[in-house]
């Protein structure tokens, strides 16, 4: 027998043990969406068809009360005809979300993408149910992202199918959301008739006050990065490097090169550290290395390419000098590292686009030292390095000086709070349609 909570399906390509970045959005709603009325019930592919490297650390920030209904997925052994796990487990997901609304289990279906292929579930249920559902746009879908404008390369076959599926995908959708309004707003202007005819709600991944819990597992976790008490000024970036950020990537680079003429003492005792930056998961190859070798950067920027567990991320973070965040010259961007940045309690240093939703995240709770850029200019690099050296002499930083009750509206529990209100005016506005029908 239910109880008197409502229930959602969250559909979701990956969850915990994956290690990707974008498990985070799933698993801080499941985890905060009881506190108001509403059980998840996440529905995911199991992690044997995940291609990625798993993180077993994750897995213990996941209550053991949580229902994860882990499908099956067509495999990409012993032939890889498609990667998209969206794509190999649609069949299974689809065949999970039947039986969920035929039994009567649930009152709503939110679909996380990417995947972004995911997003058709809805459209299917809601044409042999009429049942409600919503979208959640962690990335755009349909974007100009680099290599669309060469005929029949992947990015334009992924780009001219995008542009066709998204609009079945969303017609009937009663509910978009993203992680900031930027994400999903390109997709309304493409659609106009939805602005009538569903909800919107934007809300960051957000952060979780229990995640650095991993900190304390015994033995106790230690930075591998960097040694402990050397008296140097270590700054670390943690998470993926996409092309859109590599112009920023380079400003920063090019500022450190500066700063390195200019003020070789201050240099001698600073360093960065570059961690996940790999091109993929599967291809960990890195992409800072030829940069910093380029500018002869090599004794100050260390890369470690390749993922590491969630655990060890933030244990770096925590023992950090500083940490440094970089935007993207896509202003729709807000870097979900932020809100683990803030947490860890040590200074930030943040590059990031004018209009990315961090730079508000940051400059209200009064948690880092941001330099903004615009659509058509990045700093220049001798202000950057002026910037910087500022900052390593002087991070200004306290945590005491934090407005952590700024915070608090960016936090994962507020990012669920604002989407069970959404999911109510969205079935709200279900209802009163279907009443007119």
């Amino acid at each position: 027998m239910r109880n008197s909570n409502k229930r959602v399906a969250i559909v979701t390509s990956h969850f915990p043990p994956s290690n990707l970045a974008g498990v985070h959005r799933s698993r801080l709603w499941a985890q905060y969406l009881p506190e108001f009325g509403w059980e998840p019930i996440v529905v995911t592919a199991h992690w044997k068809f995940y291609e990625e490297a798993l993180d077993w650390s994750l897995s213990e920030l996941v209550s053991a009360d949580l229902r994860v209904i882990r499908t099956n997925a067509f495999s990409v052994k012993p032939m890889r005809f498609v990667g998209d796990i969206g794509v190999r487990a649609f069949c299974q997901q689809l065949k999970v979300l039947d039986e969920l609304v035929v039994q009567k289990e649930i009152d709503f279906i939110h679909i996380t993408i990417p995947s972004n292929y995911s997003a058709m579930l809805g459209a299917i249920i809601h044409h042999r149910y009429g049942f409600p559902f919503g979208i959640d746009y962690q990335d755009p879908w349909v974007h100009p992202w680099p290599g669309v404008e060469k005929p029949l390369s992947k990015a334009w076959l992924s780009y001219k199918l995008g542009s066709w599926l998204e609009p079945w995908a969303l017609k009937h959708a009663i509910l978009i959301t993203g992680v900031a309004p930027l994400h999903y707003e390109a997709a309304m202007d493409r659609n106009p008739h939805l602005r009538d005819r569903c909800v919107t709600a934007a809300m960051p991944i957000g952060n979780s006050e229990f995640d650095y819990q991993l900190m304390q597992t015994k033995p106790p976790r230690e930075a591998f990065l960097f040694p402990k008490g050397d008296g140097l000024f270590h700054m670390i970036y943690a998470g993926t490097m996409w092309a859109k950020a590599y112009a920023v990537l380079d400003r920063f680079l090019e500022a450190l090169a500066e700063l390195r003429d200019r003020e070789p003492r201050l240099m001698e005792r600073f360093r960065v550290h570059f961690v996940g930056t790999g091109q993929s998961p599967n291809k960990p190859e890195g992409i800072i290395g030829p940069r910093v070798e380029r500018l002869g950067l090599g004794r100050w920027v260390a890369e470690f390419p390749r993922r590491i567990d969630y655990a060890d991320v933030l244990t770096h973070l925590a023992n950090a000098s500083a940490i440094l965040i970089l935007g993207s010259t896509e202003a729709h961007y807000t870097p979900s590292k932020v809100y683990q940045s803030v947490q860890a309690k040590r200074p930030i240093f943040a590059l990031l686009h004018e209009q990315s939703t961090a730079v508000g995240v940051l400059r209200d709770s009064q948690s880092g030292r941001v330099v903004t850029f615009t659509d058509n200019a990045l700093p220049e690099a001798g202000s950057l390095a002026a910037s910087l050296s500022n900052f390593i002499r002087d991070p200004q930083y306290s945590p005491d000086k934090v407005r952590w009750e700024t915070f608090d509206a960016y936090s994962a529990r507020n990012s669920a709070k604002v989407l069970v209100e959404a999911i109510g005016s969205a079935l709200r506005l279900f209802e009163k349609r279907r009443a007119a029908a």
